[in-house]
């Protein structure tokens, strides 16, 4: 999800350039309103998009990463726990925040509402007129125009033209269709930059119809001379604007942009392309339950790029580019299956063998910390060029030992030929403070269910990694709802993968 974000942000965000830096300055009012409607939908749209004949032109993988080995299960369920505290406080977030902008919609709804009900209101052919007592305002909402009854004695029949021309072409729905994307995407600041360029866009669109039977010096003139009271609400065009007034001016006097300009839409199509590609080649996010600090990522991309420069000059072959993986001593099936079972292999075999205790005394800082592996299996089926990274030497020089030590496997092909693949393994443990149980916020102790039956905190801790299918936590009413009293300190539910 957060890779999604990222994307429809950076979508968003190249989209308006465009629009600010190309097309804002000229006159084609309605194709620049088109594109204004459609830029942020294509931005939400491209991130679920994947070309499949684009991913296969895109540079090969030379190596595959394989799934984070976690030592010592209980840690990662500590971790869990910590990681889900922090997904349901970002939720509350995002909901109070929706809750805010959808109470102050309904708020500015009901005042437009009654406006319409405590004054006088004149039906027209196309439109209704809203004479207003109090305001001495001039706006549009809809087929609604409103505007102070001492306007209409003063010959401000400019105004009334001008807001009918939003009323003809529906610009109130375009404010409300931002209005609503603003209230479920209400921490997206491009939306709202979005609805301020289709506003100003609504008054040059407005402004273009008046002066087509109206003189242009005495229509701007008009602008400067009357004054207005402004109303604080996004979803309705509003006639004066000050902040909006000498933009409109200036547009007013601008010749027609020629036509061969409208060739700068043609830029979007290239703009489309690269995104798609961005898309459709973009890797999907690691899941993992744990916060692993921003050195070690790096530390990994490092080590990874090293390794990868030096796949051209070996037997190795780019693991999209592999008829048959590598085979797992006892795994049969399909691809996928054996895909699975060489995976689940390794995992056990690192899992059962690491010695996680080589991290005592090394003094190491309390948190989450990373191995990372590279290995290959060669043409002969063999563990071949194995090195690690890691926090310490000594806990490198163990990975090394542990992935040395997996069995001798059936080899990859390609194009009917062994063939060398390479692997990244990164192996995850947790190095505890000195009070490093696992204890909830208050220092009180959770339960444990496997498998539906409750069992000691011992016997958790003894779990193999490899046989833990997945971990859900419960908390607060959730837990006391299913487990009663016992459950009021947290309720840790694990699903092994043999029941």
């Amino acid at each position: 999800m957060i890779n999604y974000l990222i994307q429809v942000l950076l979508f968003q965000a190249v989209l308006l350039a465009v629009y600010d830096f190309f097309l804002h300055k000229e006159t084609f009012f309605k194709w620049n309103r088109f594109y204004l409607l459609i830029a942020p939908f294509l931005s939400f749209i491209i991130p679920f998009l994947k070309v499949e004949s684009i991913q296969k032109s895109a540079a090969q993988d030379y190596l595959i990463q394989l799934p984070t080995v976690f030592l010592n299960p209980q840690n990662v369920i500590g971790q869990s726990e910590n990681s889900l505290i922090v997904l349901d406080f970002l939720k509350i977030i995002f909901y109070v925040g929706m809750l805010i902008l959808l109470s102050i919609f309904f708020v500015k709804l009901f005042k437009i509402l009654t406006l319409i009900s405590s004054n006088r209101v004149v039906k027209k052919e196309n439109y209704n007129l809203v004479l207003l007592e109090n305001k001495h305002s001039a706006f549009s909402f809809f087929n609604y125009i409103f505007i102070h009854k001492d306007l209409l004695e003063n010959n401000s029949f400019n105004v009334i033209q001008h807001e009918l021309v939003h009323c003809k072409q529906k610009h109130t729905l375009d404010l409300l269709l931002f209005e609503l994307l603003k209230i479920v995407f209400w921490f997206n600041p491009f939306i709202y930059i979005f609805q301020k360029r289709i506003t100003l866009l609504h008054e040059y669109i407005s402004d273009a119809e008046v002066v087509k039977e109206t003189d242009k010096t005495q229509y701007f003139n008009k602008l400067l001379s009357e004054t207005f009271s402004v109303e604080n609400i996004t979803f309705i065009n509003e006639f004066y604007k000050q902040s909006l007034i000498k933009k409109r001016i200036k547009m007013i006097t601008k010749e027609k942009s020629r036509n061969i300009k409208q060739l700068k839409y043609l830029f979007v199509v290239p703009l489309l392309i690269a995104m798609l590609f961005y898309s459709s080649c973009s890797e999907k996010a690691q899941s993992d339950t744990l916060n692993i600090e921003k050195s070690n990522k790096n530390d990994e991309e490092e080590f990874k790029n090293k390794q990868v420069a030096g796949s051209a000059e070996d037997d190795s072959v780019p693991f999209s580019n592999v008829d048959e993986i590598p085979v797992f001593p006892g795994c049969e099936g399909t691809k996928e299956e054996l895909k699975k079972c060489f995976q689940e292999g390794i995992m056990e075999h690192v899992g059962n063998n690491f010695n996680s205790k080589k991290a005592k005394g090394l003094e190491l800082e309390p948190g989450i910390k990373r191995i990372f592996v590279m290995f290959k299996i060669d043409s002969e089926g063999n563990i071949a060029d194995v090195e690690a990274k890691a926090p310490h030497q000594i806990l490198a020089d163990e990975a090394i030992r542990v992935v040395s030590s997996l069995p001798k496997m059936k080899p990859g092909k390609h194009l009917g030929k062994n063939v060398g693949v390479k692997y990244s393994l990164p192996i995850a443990f947790k190095v505890e403070s000195e009070e490093g149980d696992l204890k909830n916020e208050n220092g009180s102790q959770p339960i444990y269910i496997l498998n539906g039956k409750e069992i000691s905190e011992l016997e958790m801790k003894q779990l193999k990694p490899s046989d833990i299918e997945r971990i859900d936590v419960l908390k607060d009413k959730s837990a006391m709802e299913k487990y009663g009293e016992k459950g009021k300190n947290g309720v840790i539910i694990i699903t092994s993968k043999v029941q």
